[in-house]
Parts: C-alpha cells; sequence; structure tokens
C-alpha cells in the first residue's frame, strides 16, 4: 500500500512543470510606466474622415432594402421606448420609464432624416447616443425608417418622403 502511494506521489511530482526551463525566454510581466504625451494640437483620430462621410447628408439612396434594414433596426433599437408605431408607447414605458415624445409630433414631423440621424449619434434629452451601438448606415436607414412612420401615421404614402 505504502509502495502504492509513494508510486503515485513521484507521478504527481513528475508530472508538474516549474516553469523555469524556459524563463529565460520569457518577457518580463511588469509594467513599463511611460510619462504622459498629450495629444498633439490638430491631431485626428484614424477613420474620423470616413466617420463623418457616412453621415453627411443626404446619406444613401432610399431602397426597399435599406427601408428594410431601418424597420429591424428601429425594432432592436427603437421600438422598446418608442413604441412599435413611434407613438412612445414601448415597453419600458409600460413598466414606468416616462414616455419618450410621439414621432407623430408636428415638431418632430418636420425634423429631416439628417436631424434625425443627428440624434441617434448624440442623444437628446433622456435618450443616451446609439453612436457606438448603431451603424452609420443604419443610423440613415432607421430615420428614413421613421419618416415613413410619420407619413403613414398622417395618411400619406411612405413613398412620399423619399428626399
Amino acid at each position: 500500500m505504502r509502495l502504492a502511494a509513494a508510486f503515485i506521489a513521484v507521478f504527481l511530482l513528475a508530472a508538474c512543470d516549474t516553469g523555469t526551463e524556459q524563463r529565460d525566454a520569457v518577457a518580463s510581466t511588469r509594467a513599463i510606466q511611460r510619462p504622459y504625451l498629450p495629444v498633439p494640437p490638430g491631431s485626428i483620430a484614424r477613420g474620423t474622415a470616413a466617420r463623418q462621410a457616412a453621415l453627411a447628408a443626404p446619406g444613401p439612396e432610399v431602397t426597399q432594402e435599406l427601408m428594410a434594414r431601418g424597420e429591424e433596426r428601429f425594432r432592436a433599437f427603437c421600438s422598446p421606448c418608442h413604441g412599435v408605431s413611434g407613438r412612445g408607447d414601448g415597453t419600458v414605458v409600460a413598466r414606468g420609464f416616462p414616455p419618450p415624445p410621439s414621432y407623430h409630433e408636428e415638431r418632430l414631423r418636420v425634423l429631416a432624416p439628417e436631424q434625425i440621424v443627428q440624434v441617434i449619434t448624440h442623444g437628446k434629452g433622456r435618450m443616451f447616443p446609439y453612436a457606438d451601438r448603431v451603424l452609420p448606415e443604419e443610423r440613415w436607414a432607421i430615420a428614413h425608417y421613421v419618416k415613413a412612420l410619420q407619413a403613414r401615421g398622417s395618411g400619406a404614402a411612405p413613398e412620399a418622403i423619399r428626399p
């Protein structure tokens, strides 16, 4: 019995790897602290021009695919607060969250799609920015879908909103 226990102990110890055999080839794990260097004035982050170009008016051409994508993204990101019809009656409102304004109010009906894109990008009031969650192309799709919702709510055909 002792022999078996000794054999198991030797086997387990032999299986252990201390990691010292290749320690010279491993880099130090200590953090290197460098002094703070401020960003030079006039510096522009990579991708800024492309991001601004994607958000510039008039945006992509309004197509059936764009509208379908806008409806999908609207249902995912906007309908919890604004409701499926855009009247501010989403599921979070039923749970006590203050209702957002209806897209069918006159002050919101006059907004251009590029203004809606700016609200999606930067947020407004209680609405936080969605720039880190929704791609610029999808923001345009949502904006055009919102304009279609507004047109349907007033009785006009959604095609009447083309830029």
